[in-house]
């Protein structure tokens, strides 16, 4: 008996305690391309900022925040069958080299709040609240018109063949508004970089008060085409793409004024735009004119001009002037009850906002510090806030803030350490805040206007971090001679024994727009993957990426690669500092920029790195598109050394690494052009290096495909950082 009760006593004890003490399972390459957390939508807000609707799983469900309840409002899978997500099949018609980040219409609510415009491959669909099903179905406008509602509700606009037309709701007639479209002349329709390097999503724009469109009209008769081919089928179909490459021509520009019913289009007079950018177009409230912001072709001008819509005359209302570049923002916003606008500025080293006159008078500068201001959220006029996100707490972190007009300290509104992602309506009446740290799943909470919680919209999904062996992901400091603080994280192999020697492998991107390291939850990943397998981790943002200032970005001016380097070997050497990590077993690995940090890194740098994975690297920045390169390195006629010291095929021959490179045939973004470029110059130096080339027309290796690449690459890392293939 007394046996039987030691072990009922046992039994109780591991049953107790048996959540801690059970083991986790270690994450693996299928867990990284299978197993996602519950996804958090995206709230779509009424206009009355009273309530939302939002997608998820198919179907619309409306949150309404005095009540704090959903509803289930209509099964989005019923209006028509959604797209296929596979890779477009070979076929007689070419790729239509759409770029991914050109807006799509989704759901628009109709300015009384009670129906729903929704747009779908089937036809444009109009949903009253309270009813599922549709009050209309137009079919001859599908999603890929990029349909748009009037602010008055009465009309929508939409795009075909290169023209733009306006459907009447009410009378069903259509007034077609330009005639000139063809293949290289895109009316309201943006070409393949704008989009890609300027953030900008649409060319086309109601006014305010429903009468008039104003558009952008590209003529891209001029740009680079790239002879992409699709090799698939039983015949090579040519596929190409006008991508403008390094000093090569942008598209011309214009900006043109039209009436809803038709009729001529009056052209703004923003002068000759061969060799300028249009990068921001925005209505002002009352409808009378445009705010365009113009740039020269190498971007360190910036020219905010007010046109008149009526006459197309045009003034300027303020400057930008930089000695390296000037990047864009989304930041403007206009006042309604004055004519005043608050405008976001990087002139102090630091982006911050200021109000302005509309006559280009600075009324007051609203935020200041060495921190940046992320993005404008939202502006109340009614209470004279606006709202934003900044570093102001940290670099790694995105925090809400909000700060009158009037002037003032600003006032923090999110309140928990780690990164916000904030959805608020137009106002920043009701705002949804998504959440999350290095220690905490995303988790989304609504909030008021002054910041007070009123709900948990979704709770964290803590089911990956009960179910999968997270190793921590540690933040380190890094301090350079000259007093620059760097940040990286770093995560530790499982069953980690400080007293041994551990393969490293550098996760790098290292270039400009990008930031690795953020106070947010990684959950699976493949760098979880890799530790699971016992390899250390390592990530720094080096000096030209984003987060900490305008001043912090510009070291990478003219000259691509040797900044960055030159700080991730300080990282490194910090890492080899803590003393468990084996300094002749470190790879590195990098895609898109990370890829070329990569190739450069081990060109310029054998003594560091044993093996290095570079993925759809840029390899000579010829090769890359105008907007973007010549920001950062200038035209390749002025800049011909920069151009020179920064390629990666011209050190081709100094590889003493194990190198593997792993690429799409017809990526739109980083040309194939970059990678047979470089294994040419591979080749004639007699350098051996390892390829896995993928058939998609995107970036990234996505699909299918996805898990394939990442044993291989895994394998590659094993094998030459471990010295085995296991």
């Amino acid at each position: 008996m007394r046996v039987s009760l030691v072990r009922s006593a046992f039994l109780a004890l591991l049953l107790a305690i048996g959540p801690v003490w059970a083991a986790k399972k270690p994450v693996t390459i299928h867990d990284v391309v299978t197993v996602h957390p519950a996804s958090i939508p995206s709230p779509n807000w009424r206009p009355d900022g009273q309530a939302f609707a939002y997608e998820e799983n198919g179907r619309v469900w409306l949150y309404d925040v005095a009540a704090r309840n959903e509803t289930e409002w209509f099964d989005a899978d019923k209006l028509t069958k959604k797209r296929n997500e596979i890779q477009p099949k070979n076929s007689s018609r070419p790729f239509n080299w759409q770029n991914r980040r050109v807006d799509t219409s989704g759901m628009q609510w109709f300015p009384d709040g009670k129906s729903l415009l929704v747009p779908a491959p089937g036809g444009l669909f109009v949903i009253n609240a309270g009813n599922a099903k549709p009050k209309e179905t137009i079919a001859d406008i599908r999603e890929d018109n990029v349909p748009t509602l009037s602010p008055d509700g009465r009309s929508v606009l939409f795009r075909k063949d290169s023209n733009l037309f306006v459907r009447n709701l009410v009378s069903r007639k259509t007034a077609q508004l330009t005639s000139d479209g063809t293949s290289t002349l895109l009316n309201g329709q943006l070409d393949w970089v704008y989009p890609e390097e300027l953030d900008l999503g649409t060319a086309f724009w109601w006014s305010p008060d429903s009468k008039w469109i104003a558009y952008m009209r590209f003529d891209v008769s001029k740009e680079f085409i790239y002879p992409h081919s699709d090799l698939l089928g039983l015949r090579a179909i040519y596929e190409p793409q006008r991508y403008p490459q390094a000093g090569t021509p942008n598209a011309e520009v214009k900006v043109g004024v039209v009436s809803v019913d038709g009729g001529p289009t009056t052209w703004m007079e923003v002068g000759d735009t061969a060799n300028t950018l249009i990068v921001r177009v925005n209505w002002l409230p009352d409808s009378r004119a445009l705010g365009i912001q113009r740039m020269n072709r190498i971007q360190n001008c910036l020219d905010f001009l007010l046109a008149d819509a009526a006459s197309g005359s045009v003034r300027t209302v303020l400057s930008e002037r930089d000695k390296f570049w000037i990047n864009t923002d989304d930041d403007l916003r206009f006042l309604s009850a004055k004519p005043d606008f608050v405008w976001s500025s990087e002139r102090s080293g630091f982006r911050h906002l200021y109000l302005y006159s509309e006559d280009g008078k600075l009324l007051r500068q609203l935020t200041s510090g060495n921190w940046q201001v992320n993005k404008v959220i939202a502006l109340n006029e009614e209470t004279g806030y606006v709202y934003y996100t900044s570093t102001e707490a940290s670099p790694l972190q995105d925090q809400l803030y909000r700060v009158s007009l009037k002037g003032g300290a600003p006032e923090r509104l999110s309140r928990s350490s780690g990164m916000h992602a904030i959805f608020s309506d137009e106002h920043g009446r009701n705002y949804l805040d998504t959440f999350s740290s290095l220690t905490s799943p995303p988790q989304s909470t609504l909030h008021n206007g002054s910041g007070a919680q009123l709900a948990v919209f979704r709770s964290a999904d803590r089911t990956i971090e009960n179910e999968y062996q997270i190793l921590p992901e540690e933040a380190v400091t890094v301090h350079l001679k000259d007093g620059t603080i760097l940040y990286a994280h770093l995560i530790k192999p499982y069953h980690f024994e400080p007293d041994s020697k551990y393969p490293a492998i550098v996760f790098i991107y290292g270039g400009p727009q990008a930031q690795v390291n953020h106070d947010a939850w990684g959950g699976i990943s493949w760098e979880q993957a890799l530790a699971d397998r016992g390899f250390v981790i390592w990530k720094l943002d080096n000096r030209g990426s984003v987060g900490r200032g305008h001043l912090f970005e510009s070291p990478v001016y003219r000259e691509m690669g040797r900044v960055e380097l030159s700080d991730q070997r300080a990282g490194i050497e910090k890492l080899l500092s803590m003393g468990f990590v084996d300094k002749d077993r470190i790879g590195i690995y990098g895609w898109s920029y990370g890829g070329y940090m990569t190739l450069y890194s081990l060109l310029h740098a054998p003594d560091l790195f044993k093996a290095g994975i570079a993925g759809a690297p840029v390899t000579d920045w010829h090769n890359y598109d105008t907007i973007y390169t010549e920001r950062y390195m200038g035209l390749p006629s002025e800049n011909p050394e920069g151009y020179k010291k920064s390629s990666d095929v011209l050190a081709a021959g100094d590889l003493q690494s194990k190198l593997m490179i792993v690429c799409n045939f017809e990526d739109d973004n980083v040309l194939f052009q970059n990678t047979m470029q470089m294994m040419s110059a591979l080749r004639r130096a007699n350098k051996q290096f390892e390829f896995m080339l993928y058939p998609q027309k995107t970036h990234g290796v996505t699909g299918d495909l996805r898990e394939p690449m990442l044993e291989q690459m895994t394998e590659f890392f094993e094998r030459n950082l471990k010295g085995n293939g296991k």
